[in-house]
């Protein structure tokens, strides 16, 4: 069944989602039961308001708990109640490739977004993508979404990731002090915010390429307002990969 998103909603009396609808407390106990589905908690968001309203403060919450339960706490460690950029942003980059559109994030290169079954983000990753002195950063960076034989790109690889507590970075304190530019006209995929583009701001170390598997040229990424990471590169071929990782 498709359902239509609907704004008038703002579960007054006269609605027709009060009539007889299920409580917090129950829609809680059902998901839970359904292990926290992405596409239904979707599909129950669009039904109004409210329950959009539902989703954004527990479900994906807890969606989010369930996939990733210890870098959830970590994230949560410094006393904060919520994620930079809200819980559904966090959902979805959890579980979706954003890709590129031609003309878009990472210029000529058209590979549509996609959802993943499983990607795992690592803390220890995340360190080799920033610069010495900004190493004390929290970034949890995910394994690359291979989307291989892509022409003259080669095997191109798409990563992605999320800052801790991003507004009080010393990466953000770079990027600030070094006049950073934004993209002119894309946004985040994940919270639509503006994006720092790291290439252009020489934050991105050789380190990057090495987790990556990645040729040393080819790699760019973009750090958004709310501390999501996402970036593109291009992957070196199987043989080199290992010898590079003897070296």
């Amino acid at each position: 069944m498709i359902l239509t998103k609907q704004f008038r909603c703002i579960h007054s009396a006269s609605c027709v989602c009060t009539k007889g609808h299920l409580t917090e407390e129950v829609l809680f106990l059902v998901f839970n039961h359904l292990n926290w589905n992405p596409k239904l908690i979707v599909a129950l968001s669009c039904v109004c308001k409210w329950f959009d309203d539902l989703a954004k403060r527990v479900l994906w919450k807890e969606f989010c708990r369930t996939r990733a339960p210890k870098m959830m706490l970590d994230l949560q460690s410094s006393g904060s109640h919520s994620v930079d950029g809200n819980w559904r942003a966090l959902g979805k980059l959890l579980i979706y490739c954003s890709g590129c559109n031609k003309n878009g994030l990472f210029n000529n290169i058209n590979i549509p977004g996609h959802f993943v079954y499983r990607t795992r983000f690592s803390r220890t990753s995340g360190k080799s993508f920033l610069l010495p002195q900004c190493r004390t950063d929290v970034l949890y960076v995910s394994d690359p979404c291979e989307h291989l034989d892509q022409g003259d790109e080669g095997d191109v690889g798409f990563f992605r990731g999320i800052f801790k507590s991003f507004a009080l970075s010393k990466v953000r304190k770079m990027l600030i002090s070094r006049s950073a530019p934004m993209h002119p006209t894309e946004v985040c995929p994940y919270c639509k915010a503006r994006l720092w583009n790291m290439l252009a701001a020489k934050m991105i170390p050789s380190s990057a390429s090495c987790r990556l598997g990645a040729y040393e040229d080819c790699i760019e990424y973009y750090v958004c307002l709310n501390g999501h990471v996402l970036g593109i590169c291009t992957l070196l071929p199987l043989s080199d990969t290992d010898e590079a990782s003897e070296e």
